[in-house]
This record gives C-alpha cells, sequence and structure tokens, in this order.
C-alpha cells in the first residue's frame, strides 16, 4: 500500500537520483508520441532516451 512515508521516500530518490526536463511541444504531439512509444513497448522517455543516446553514438558524441 502506498502511504507517506513510502511517498517521502519515493521523493527523497527522485530528488538525489533523477533529472527532469519538460517540453513545450504542439497540441497533439505527446498522444502521438504516447501511441508510437506504447507500439515500440516502451514509455515516451524511454523512447526518447533510446533514441538521443543512438543519435549520440552513431555521431561518436562524447559529452
Amino acid at each position: 500500500m502506498y502511504d507517506e512515508k513510502t511517498k517521502k521516500k519515493t521523493i527523497k530518490y527522485i530528488t538525489i537520483n533523477r533529472e527532469y526536463l519538460g517540453l513545450n511541444l504542439p497540441l497533439g504531439t505527446k498522444d502521438r508520441w504516447k501511441d508510437y512509444s506504447a507500439e515500440q513497448g516502451m514509455s515516451v522517455t524511454a523512447l526518447i532516451t533510446k533514441l538521443i543516446e543512438e543519435d549520440m553514438k552513431k555521431n561518436d558524441f562524447k559529452g
């Protein structure tokens, strides 16, 4: 069950281990991306990350 203690632990984990990137997209883009990523069997975040990482590797980006 999800209680306040679990919620606090989750927030602490996210604060320490994750970064947030917000995007402003044309209307309808989010739904199209969600549908496409679902067809690929992954989340929108996972799909975007995968595509960017593949592109960086292809272009030998060392950043």
